[in-house]
Parts: structure tokens; C-alpha cells; sequence
């Protein structure tokens, strides 16, 4: 089902919108529905995003479907919807001209990114206010080689904090998720001697677990837990424990400007188009949350409906602005983009036909 995502609270004038170009419902365009789909991640900030746009485009509709990233990607393919909403970019192998049957038949696909944003690691573990978690003890505890909360591992980073005799129950997606596959990433990278197995989407069977849907199931399935520890965006993180990750020493926690940081140190994928933005994070830097998901706006290069890339490109196009950027730093405290990435995203918007 697709869901129309509405804040009352955000209202802005048509002024604000004005890098998204002109409106769409000027120029006797016939399309006015606008239907997006994916990554649960970008909930919050779609939902303000949806808003604004409306409020200042009266005659167009914005539906977007938070239904994760797994869906957002295969609904974009069957051209079921217009763009996605993805947690990860389209690998190398899954991009290609005649592959998305919105796009016309010589267009390939743009990843473009439009948030930024720490993973939390969430917990719920009755009299422990904070926890502090090393990548090989974080990585143990998900593949289930720490069984116990007062392990011996954890004990260590916590002296002061009264562990439990208590079960740990960790929770994982259960959908194709982006979000696990930039956890699963951020494992791989810090602790390979402990997580064994490459970044995916889904979440390694052999690694047990509780399985939740979505990003709301996961952090409900900690909220109402007990000894439980998941992942999550850390704007969904709310009523719950999050736990600082100590990195070559440095203990951080889950910060827009920790995001924003990493990312500023990460090079966009080889071999793609001028106007793809595909990013292979660097999660070793010294200093940076390591726990970073960049979340993709997919759309075409070419669509078949021209009136459908004219107001691609309004929404997109706002989404990246400064505005619409600070706008999602207000509704669900992710990273704006630099100024510098602002820039290369709206020559790539711009280039969409």
C-alpha cells in the first residue's frame, strides 16, 4: 500500500521551494501524482518533505511508500514507482540501460544522495543508562558469540554499569534492508576477524537472532524487550538506550556531524556516469561514527513521460536544496548535505530528462 505521508506542522511558502525550479503544476503538465517507494529510513524526512512540497505546489500529490529499501528498488525496476528511496545504491551489476522499465529504453538509473545518517545502536537493559561497545564486541554479540550481558567483553568497556545475569536477544531486520547492509558493512570493515561474512541486505542466517520488519519493528522489538540490543536510523531511536561505539579509542555516539564527517572522506563508486553519486563509504577513518548510511533518491536519466521527469526533478530537486536539507536536519536530525555535494547533486537533478 501507498501511503501519503503528511506533517501538519510543516508549512512553507512556494519561495522556499525555489531550487527545486519551476512548479509542477505550472507549464500544463498532465501528471500530478508523484509516487515514490523504499527505504523506511527517510520516514520522518519525507514526511516533511512531502508537506512542504505540497503546501507549495497545491496541485500535486506526493506519495511515498516507507516499505524499506528492498521494495523501494524493485518497485523502481518494475516502474511501479516513479523514484526510490534506497539505503544503499544500485550495485554495478543491477544498473544498465532497459533495466527500469519507467526509464526510456537508452536510460540507466541515477543514485543520488539525499540523507545523511548515523545507525544507533539501541538497547534496552533495565538499571544500564549508558553502554560503550568495541567493533570486535559489537560484532561478537551480533553473530552470537557474546550469549550474555555480563560477559566478561562487555564488563570490561562498562566498570561502572551493573550487567545483568541476563540473555542478550539481538534484533536484526527481516527485510531486504539498506540499513543492514550498511551495518553489516560497518562489521566487516571494523571486525573482520569476528564478522565473517560481507555486507548484504539481509541478514545473515547463520547469525541468528530476532527478526523485526522495518525500522519501526526493529526499535519496537527493543522498546518493548528486555536485555534486547538492534540497530537502527537515529531518528527512529527515541525512548531507548543508544550505545557509544569506541573506535581506535575514541568512544563517539550516533551525531549528524559525525555522519556528515565520514562521508566527507569517502569517494563516490568507479566506473559510473558523471552525474551518478554512488558512495563507498570509508568506515576506518579515525574519528568518524563509523555507523553511517547514505540514503539514495533513484530515479532515470531518460523517463518515457517527460511530465513525470519535470516533477522528478521539482521534488528531487527540493529534497536537495539547502532548504529541504535543513529541513530533514530538523525532522529527523540527519546530516545536511555540504554545500560542495549540494552542488554536484542539483547538476545531476538538472541533467534529468
Amino acid at each position: 500500500m501507498k501511503t501519503k505521508l503528511i506533517s501538519a506542522a510543516a508549512l512553507v511558502t512556494a519561495s522556499t521551494l525555489a531550487f527545486a525550479g519551476c512548479a509542477a503544476n505550472e507549464g500544463g503538465a498532465s501528471t500530478t501524482t508523484l509516487t515514490g517507494k523504499g527505504a523506511s529510513s527517510q520516514k520522518a524526512a519525507q514526511e516533511k518533505w512531502v508537506a512542504a512540497f505540497q503546501t507549495a505546489n497545491t496541485g500535486v500529490t506526493v506519495n511515498y511508500a516507507p516499505d524499506g529499501s528492498g521494495a523501494g528498488r524493485s518497485a523502481f525496476i518494475a516502474g511501479a514507482a516513479q523514484f526510490a528511496g534506497s539505503d544503499r545504491a544500485f550495485k554495478d551489476e543491477e544498473m544498465g540501460a532497459g533495466k527500469f522499465a519507467g526509464c526510456a529504453a537508452d536510460s540507466n538509473a541515477l543514485n543520488l544522495p539525499i540523507y545523511v545518517s548515523p545507525i544507533a545502536v539501541i538497547y534496552k537493559l533495565d538499571g544500564v543508562d549508558s553502554l560503550t561497545l568495541d567493533e570486535n564486541t559489537l560484532a561478537s554479540i551480533f553473530t552470537g558469540k557474546i550469549k550474555n550481558w555480563n560477559d566478561a567483553a562487555i564488563a570490561k568497556l562498562n566498570p561502572k554499569a551493573k550487567l545483568p545475569d541476563l540473555a542478550i536477544t539481538a534484533v536484526h531486520r527481516a527485510d531486504d534492508s539498506g540499513t543492514t547492509n550498511n551495518f553489516t558493512d560497518t562489521m566487516a570493515q571494523l571486525a573482520p576477524s569476528v564478522w565473517t561474512e560481507s555486507a548484504s541486505d539481509t541478514w545473515p542466517s547463520a547469525f541468528g537472532g530476532e527478526a523485526a520488519n522495518g525500522t519501526s519493528g526493529v526499535v519496537g522489538a527493543v522498546t518493548n524487550g528486555t536485555g534486547t540490543i538492534g540497530y537502527a536510523d537515529a531518528s527512529a531511536a527515541k525512548n531507548v538506550g543508544i550505545a557509544e561505539l569506541l573506535v581506535k579509542g575514541k568512544a563517539l555516539k550516533p551525531t549528524a556531524e559525525a555522519a556528515a564527517a565520514i562521508l566527507d572522506d569517502s569517494k563516490v563508486v568507479a566506473g559510473r556516469g558523471a552525474n551518478d553519486l554512488a558512495y563507498k563509504l570509508d568506515r576506518t577513518t579515525g574519528g568518524a561514527y563509523p555507523a553511517v548510511l547514505v540514503s539514495y533518491a533513484i530515479v532515470c536519466e531518460t523517463y518515457k513521460d517527460a511530465n513525470v521527469a519535470k516533477l522528478v526533478k521539482s521534488y528531487i530537486g527540493y529534497i536537495a536544496s539547502a532548504d529541504g536539507q535543513q529541513a530533514a536536519a530538523t525532522s529527523a536530525g540527519s546530516a545536511p548535505l555540504s554545500a560542495a555535494l549540494q552542488a554536484k547533486v542539483k547538476t545531476a537533478i538538472d541533467s534529468i530528462k
